[in-house]
């Protein structure tokens, strides 16, 4: 039997911590992890908020103005699309040749992706052709994205010591909320340019900017040792053949899990990050600028959030931080809506914020709740599939759902009965991959004692080797 996983680390190491990363060590590979998960969520959510303030325009412009922004919002729907054949390709490759050589990969083929849609002609010019390069260049974009995370939060991770996972693990996702930060903060100038200036050339400014960010993010890689734990199990000779077809024989309820575990995150991320810019100024009446420094304001609070969820896991459990986040995202959903809807701007900041602290508490700890599901062998493929078809039911069609909700229904209400449900699905799932992991840690424990044993006489032989 398998062992799933803090358990199956354990086989991978030597009793005495031999292989953990030394602090300098550690701090760079944390910064390359949070560098290049800024880029790669950087180049991401660009796309996002432009779509919310132009794109439409820009790219759909024979259309109702409702529908050139559903439509502008399925670009976002099709990066999703890309991310589970792209888990699929980099988690191959990221468990037979390591982590840090698929990572860089990631890194490139996102900055590229971004850099062309800067230059990208618009309808106007070349017709039709405009928006079926922007969805293939989306396309690539999550391909590249399905590769990024998983990889990223096991670099950290199969680096860090006991009892600093979860806050190590915690990182990455930083790099979602400084990705998004940068991304909303660059518009704001923007937005305000005098006369058509944005429509006309303003809004291809962040796409280019990303070359820059791509080119630190592989500096500071390019830098990084692979992680002890996959030397570790290659010098074992444990690699799977192929990742893909062991992960769907002996985790295919893992991934599913963590798959359904990602609703909530995704429902409560586009209400606060996407679909708000829309919502704010189409039907609540704020202005473009106000919106966009709310969202500013809940990235921001993100950047410290996520950290302290993966401090507090450390200490009370990786479950159980990311269970009242889940609570609290259901708790506060209509609350939140009621004050969005009364018009006044400190509402919607409380209402916002309020929302932030569910959403720090679940995606803080999502990389380490994943990571804990898989064994070393095939933790990039299903820790990145697992993901990939999360965001495909719990985020793709989120903002355009949300839209055809208020559309259908004329209310608010409506969005957030879906967070609702979302999180009650999220709860479900999440509680079932954790007794599915202590089930196996337990079944487990005298192989474990087994393979550890095994483990440290091969360092024992290997040292001695060594020394002669």
């Amino acid at each position: 039997m398998t062992v799933a996983g803090w358990s199956e680390m354990s086989t991978v190491e030597t009793p005495a911590d031999e292989h953990v990363a030394p602090p300098s060590q550690i701090r760079t590979i944390v910064a390359s992890s949070v560098v290049g998960t800024t880029v790669e969520w950087f180049d991401f959510f660009a796309y996002s908020t432009a779509a919310a303030l132009i794109l439409n325009a820009l790219f759909f412009p024979d259309f109702d103005p409702l529908v050139g922004t559903i439509l502008a919002f399925g670009g976002i729907a099709v990066g999703y699309f890309g991310r589970p054949l792209g888990s699929i390709v980099f988690g191959h490759f990221g468990d037979r040749i390591g982590r840090k050589k698929v990572l860089v990969v990631s890194l490139v083929t996102m900055g590229a992706a971004t850099f062309v849609i800067g230059l990208l002609p618009t309808y106007e010019t070349i017709g039709v052709a405009a928006p079926v390069i922007l969805m293939l260049l989306r396309f690539i974009q999550g391909f590249a994205l399905g590769g990024e995370w998983g990889g990223a939060v096991l670099l950290v991770v199969e680096h860090a010591k006991p009892g600093r996972r979860a806050f190590l693990g915690s990182f990455p996702q930083v790099g979602l909320a400084l990705g998004l930060t940068l991304s909303t903060l660059i518009f704001l100038p923007l937005v305000a340019l005098p006369g058509d200036a944005f429509q006309a050339w303003g809004w291809r400014i962040p796409f280019l900017v990303s070359a820059v960010l791509v080119l630190i993010g592989l500096f500071i890689r390019l830098r990084i040792a692979e992680t002890p734990e996959f030397e570790a199990m290659r010098r074992a000779g444990q690699e799977a053949r192929v990742p893909l077809w062991d992960t769907l024989k002996t985790h295919t309820a893992q991934v599913l899990l963590a798959a359904l575990s990602f609703a909530v995150i995704g429902a409560v991320f586009y209400m606060l990050f996407t679909f708000s810019l829309t919502y704010g100024t189409e039907f609540i009446g704020h202005g473009r600028s106000d919106m966009l420094v709310i969202a500013t304001v809940c990235s921001v609070l993100a950047l410290a959030g996520l950290p302290l969820a993966g401090w507090l896991a450390d200490r009370f459990g990786v479950w159980r931080v990311f269970a009242i986040g889940t609570v609290l995202s259901i708790v506060v959903a209509f609350p939140a809506f009621w004050l969005i809807d009364t018009g006044s701007l400190v509402a919607a900041y409380v209402a916002y914020i309020a929302t932030t602290v569910g959403f720090c508490a679940t995606y803080g700890t999502l990389g380490v709740l994943y990571a804990q599901a898989f064994e070393v062998r095939i933790r990039y493929t299903g820790m990145s599939l697992a993901l990939g078809i999360g965001t495909i039911v719990g985020s793709a069609f989120v903002p355009v759902i949300y839209l055809e909700l208020l559309a259908s229904t004329g209310g608010s209400w409506s969005i957030a009965v879906y967070i609702v449900v979302a999180g009650l699905i999220t709860l479900a799932a999440s509680t079932l991959l954790h007794r599915l992991q202590r089930r196996s840690e337990r079944s487990a424990g005298i192989e474990t004692t087994t393979a550890e044993s095994t483990t440290a006489e091969s360092a024992a032989a290997e040292i001695e080797e060594n020394a002669r």
